[in-house]
């Protein structure tokens, strides 16, 4: 499992950690960023991308798209990309100052705290995605394509000016127009703009459409359909819809379906459209436009006011659901506690720092990376035909193969957890699961040795939950 370990462990790159602030430790910050070249948003400030799930970031109320101006007062404009990553990880320094502004505060101060860990340490979320074949059902990073056209104007005008808004007038004021501006109030809201009836910054101005198409000659008898799945945010999870991929020809689509929202300044020179994104689809069978429009109008305002990709928007989407006790492992020998989160589950329980798990329900843990990697592999490949095939996608990394249990044989499934040949100790990530463990007793039983002294210590996780979504 050295390459799927090794994956895990860059993980912990992947939120900001800018190198070691020793030779034995590594520093996070708990966020992405960009250095803008956007015209109309933070330009040459840094533009967060992502936080990462229970960071120090996100605890700090950091949030994606947040625009980071200063460091440790320092303008972040004035600075090269070098600089900007030593100003963020200054040595012997556990803390730094950010300046940030945002569509709700025109300027904060925020106090982050790194979180440096040793080097060879690998947290329970980052083992999760890890092992996460074990619980595709909970943890997965997968990849979708929405055909989004998106323009901004040429001008050059910061829309950190504007706040608030109004719909614009409808002579249909249809119901499903209702519908499709509630959802569009919600993401705005969301981003802290605020409604103003009387003396709007700028206006929202929806379209659509939604017919058969007149030039329908049926699906293409060479390629193979693949199927499509977006992701929905109402319901934090990945599903099957009857579209078509962006490069289908127009021809196979049975329906077309058009949706579109266009931002109107107010308040610099009225009637500039500053931004619009329309989607054009081509679909298989009818679809409703309100529930269209509940899935994609959050992933269309993605894009606003922070304009990254002007057509066929890539998404990236981690979701990973697994049992937090607050134990850091050493990634080179997984049996050894490297650290304990305090406060956490699996502190208040007694273990510390320096111990060895010795087993975790029942399955021992003595085992180099190596042969984690090839039980592992060898638990992937022979448990493919208790896997549900009409849930079959293809991960981030390519992966064709991914699908969740089939839940008729969840009591082999279970059954293949329990097997020791299998190595399955860290599989107790997904103990709450009913394909790893029926019963709905959500306690660890770990077995400790503590200096000379072994021990067994049960312990009651937490269910952790993270989810980002962030553009490619």
């Amino acid at each position: 499992m050295r390459k799927i370990v090794l994956s895990a462990f860059l993980l912990l790159t992947m939120f900001c950690s800018f190198g070691q602030t020793s030779s034995k430790k590594v520093c996070r910050l708990g966020f992405t960023y960009d250095i803008s070249k956007n015209s109309n948003w933070g330009k040459n400030d840094l533009v967060v991308t992502s936080v990462k799930p229970y960071s120090n970031a996100e605890k700090a109320g950091i949030q994606p798209y947040d625009i980071i101006t200063h460091i440790e007062d320092i303008p972040v404009s004035s600075v090269s990309k070098d600089e900007i990553i030593q100003l963020l990880n200054p040595a012997n320094k556990r803390n730094i100052m950010l300046t940030i502004k945002s569509t709700s505060t025109p300027s904060r101060e925020v106090i982050l705290n790194k979180e440096c860990k040793p080097i060879n340490e690998i947290s329970e979320d980052q083992l999760a995605m890890a092992f996460n074949m074990y619980s595709l059902e909970t943890t997965s990073v997968r990849e979708f394509v929405c055909p989004f056209k998106t323009i901004v104007t040429t001008d050059t005008v910061d829309f950190a000016q504007f706040h608030t808004y109004k719909f614009a007038a409808s002579e249909e004021n249809t119901k499903l127009e209702a519908d499709i501006n509630q959802v569009i109030e919600k993401e705005l809201t969301k981003k802290g703009f605020t409604s103003d009836n009387q003396k709007p910054d700028f206006l929202v101005q929806t379209f659509y459409y939604f017919d058969k198409n007149p030039n329908y000659v049926g699906p293409s008898p060479i390629k193979l359909k693949q199927p499509v799945y977006r992701f929905n945010i109402n319901r934090n999870k990945m599903e099957k819809v009857p579209f078509l991929e962006p490069s289908a020809s127009e021809s196979e689509a049975a329906y077309l379906l058009q949706l579109g929202i266009r931002i109107i300044d107010q308040k610099v020179s009225a009637g500039r459209v500053l931004w619009e994104c329309e989607a054009n689809e081509l679909l298989e069978e009818a679809y409703h436009l309100e529930e269209y429009a509940q899935i994609h109008v959050p992933l269309m305002l993605m894009q606003f006011p922070y304009l990254k990709n002007k057509k066929n928007v890539h998404f990236i989407v981690s979701q990973c659901s697994y049992n937090y006790t607050g134990i850091n492992y050493n990634m080179d020998k997984l049996s050894s506690v490297v650290s304990v989160d305090r406060n956490s589950p699996a502190y208040e329980a007694g273990v510390r720092a320096k111990d060895v798990i010795e087993g975790i329900e029942g399955q021992s843990t003595d085992y180099s990376i190596e042969e984690f990697t090839a039980a592992y592999r060898q638990f992937i490949t022979n448990t493919m035909t208790l896997r549900n095939p009409d849930t079959r996608f293809t991960d981030s990394k390519g992966f064709s193969r991914c699908m969740y249990w089939d839940a008729f044989k969840y009591p082999q499934v279970t059954k293949a957890i329990q097997n020791p040949n299998n190595l399955t100790a860290f599989a107790y990530l997904y103990y709450f699961a009913p394909y790893i463990n029926p019963t709905s007793n959500n306690a660890i039983t770990f077995y400790v040795k503590q200096g000379s002294e072994r021990k067994k210590i049960i312990i009651r996780p937490t269910i952790r939950t993270g989810i980002t979504i962030e553009l490619k």
